[in-house]
């Protein structure tokens, strides 16, 4: 069994190519983690959600989804995460989750991303914060469709998942 790990806030475009890389080699568990997340600006949408999208994406593929709650403890991290996602072999592109599970006896394989950068979290929730404000549909399409795969893109269009972006944002400095 291939485990891929993720917050998947939201799920773009750099989980797909990890997803797809665990899905070629055979049956895999994606790890929602973070599942208990309180939501903020980092943590957006609750774990239902990100399955959710997860699931509009996968449309029948061979993966299970399982939600594991953070501990905030990396040394016990591993022990914790394996009573969600059980044995098997990690499927990562990164190089710290790497390092613990293998730590841990897991055996690893590892997936190299082009343009990693383009597709950090931080980076894409920045984006869909901007976009957040705007209104137009096909304006917001065309934007996610950069750095979110279209499946995602609907059910965060559908959901209405875009605007809370612009309520949790109220009160914090804005830059210009």
């Amino acid at each position: 069994m291939n485990i891929v790990l993720g917050r998947f806030q939201p799920f773009h475009k750099g989980h797909a190519l990890l997803l797809n890389a665990a899905l070629e080699l055979g049956p895999t568990i994606i790890a929602i983690g973070s599942s208990e997340a309180e939501p903020s600006l980092n943590n957006p949408w609750s774990a239902e959600e990100r399955k959710q999208m997860i699931s509009s994406w996968l449309k029948g593929r061979d993966a299970d989804i399982v939600l594991i709650p953070d501990i905030n403890d990396p040394p016990n991290w591993v022990e914790h995460a394996k009573s969600y996602h059980g044995e098997g072999t990690l499927v990562t592109s990164d190089e710290s989750t790497k390092e613990l599970y293998e730590a841990a006896g897991f055996p690893v394989t590892w997936v190299d991303l082009m343009n990693r950068e383009s597709y950090e979290g931080w980076r894409v929730r920045v984006t869909l914060k901007m976009l957040s404000t705007v209104y137009e549909v096909d304006a917001q399409r065309e934007v996610m469709s950069a750095s979110i795969p279209e499946e995602v893109v609907n059910w965060l269009i559908e959901n209405d998942a875009l605007h809370r972006l612009y309520s949790m944002s109220q009160g914090l400095e804005h830059a210009g």
